[in-house]
This record gives structure tokens, sequence and C-alpha cells, in this order.
């Protein structure tokens, strides 16, 4: 342990250890690294208020907004893209590249135009999207038989090999996501979202 040394008013010349801040802050990180030792947690979840460390939130869930469809798919968007995000990162991926990078696997040759329908994305952010996973090799720019003026995208061999590992990665996110919801519940999820997503409203 470390001491720092103070002269007391009373007599001057006595010296009263005390524990300095450095091994004060020692200490403390210590006691931080034990507590969390004890009681691992999911730096994810406890971020999004998931876990006893973040349960700051749950007074607010008995509120109307709390039981408004849009705000609870837009909330649970919000967990899984963070979730796969964390996860993607050790392959230098966001959910976003990762999807264009998907459906450049697809074997459907989709045009930039296409990525940015289906995305729901603003052409100039597809144009940078690709030029990212260009930077990985992972996708190409190539000539759409369809019309000469517009480019398709497509996967390399090492687009397809970096395809495979991040939907295993992703897959693991949706596990942590989904906990919570049997398999048959998934499904119906599943495609009570399709039927949102893709289905036109009357």
């Amino acid at each position: 342990m470390v001491y720092s040394v103070t002269m007391t008013e009373s007599d001057p010349t006595r010296a009263v250890p005390q524990i300095s801040r450095a091994a004060d802050a020692d200490i403390a990180a210590s006691t931080a690294v034990e507590k969390s030792a004890a009681h691992p947690t999911d730096p994810v979840s406890e971020r999004l208020g998931l876990t006893d460390r973040g349960r700051d939130i749950d007074r607010l869930r008995d509120t109307d907004l709390a039981n408004e469809i849009e705000f609870l798919t837009a909330r649970a968007r919000s967990v899984g893209s963070y979730r796969a995000n964390s996860t993607l990162a050790t392959l230098n991926l966001r959910v976003r590249s990762y999807s264009v990078l998907s459906l450049a696997c697809s074997g459907q040759n989709p045009s930039q135009r296409e990525l940015a329908g289906f995305l729901s994305l603003d052409p100039s952010q597809i144009v940078a999207l690709v030029d990212h996973l260009e930077s990985l090799d992972a996708v190409a720019r190539a000539q759409d038989p369809r019309d000469r003026r517009s480019k398709v995208i497509v996967a390399t061999p090492h687009g397809q090999a970096l395809y495979r590992q991040a939907t295993a990665a992703i897959q693991v996110s949706a596990d942590r996501s989904l906990h919570n919801l049997t398999p048959a519940e998934r499904e119906q999820l599943r495609s009570l979202l399709r039927r949102i997503a893709f289905e036109p409203a009357n």
C-alpha cells in the first residue's frame, strides 16, 4: 500500500499515514473488477437499459408511449441494430453495409438504385456503402446487362466468405435479442414484420 505523509496541526513532527490518490484509485479499480467478475453483464444490454444496472427506464415502461406499436417497433429495431453493429464491428461491417453485402451475395445482381429503394436509403448513402465494401474487396461494380447506364453490385469470392462470417455473427446477435421468444413466436414475428414491410397499404 502506498502512503503519503501529512503533518498534523497538533504535532507537526508526527507523520500520519494516508492512502494516496493513486493507491485509492487502484483499490477502486480492483473493487470494480471484483464486482464485475461476480456479476457479469452484457455491455450492449447494459447500454440499452436491459440489465439490473440499467433499470432507470423501468418506471417509464407503464407510459402510453411504451404501448404504442410505432414506438415499440422503433425501439426493437434500435435494440437489434445496436447489438448487430457491436457484433459485426470485428468484421469491419455494420448493419447497413451487411445489408448491401447480403443483397450482393443473393445472386440477384442488384443495381445501386434497387439497393437504395429496397433498403430505404438515399442513393448517396448506397454509394458510400458500396465504396466501403469495395475497399474490403467484398463487392465490385459491374455493367448492368439490362441498362448500360447503370451498374450492378456483385460479390467477390472474398465477399462471399465475409458474408458467411457476418451471417453467423448476425445469428448470434439475433439469438441474443430474441432469446425471450420461442421458435414459433420468432416465425410469427417474421411473418408479421414482412406483412408490414412489404405488403402495400390500403
